[in-house]
């Protein structure tokens, strides 16, 4: 059950990928990838997190394709060939923005011991 999973995460995340790539046009200078792709363990749903550059472009670009979600469904709809596809739940993923305020408070903490 778990490969089934596991093989539909890596599918969906290569043929979103080029979704994005070819489907959705953003604003000059707003890069969307793809964080992480987990699938339902009965593959109804699909969460797709996903991280944007520059951070203050988020709002932006998560309504872009929010708005593009339909289209970008039904072409992933089209690419797979199985019984069941999932449903694509689109998500702002800040595992990257927490990990550096985590590296900077660590940092400063490091500093304060050395500093005593």
């Amino acid at each position: 059950m778990a490969h089934r999973v596991e093989k539909m995460n890596s599918l969906v995340r290569e043929i979103f990928s080029a979704l994005l790539e070819q489907e959705v046009s953003l604003k000059q200078g707003v890069l969307i990838t793809i964080a992480k792709v987990d699938t339902t363990p009965d593959l109804r749903y699909t969460r797709v997190s996903v991280s944007v550059f520059p951070e203050q472009e988020e709002g932006y670009a998560l309504a872009t394709l929010r708005h593009e979600q339909s289209r970008l469904q039904k072409a992933l709809n089209s690419k797979l060939s199985m019984k069941i596809r999932p449903r694509i739940l689109i998500e702002s993923d800040h595992t990257e923005q927490s990990a550096d305020i985590i590296e900077k408070l660590l940092l400063e903490i490091k500093q304060e011991v050395k500093d005593e």
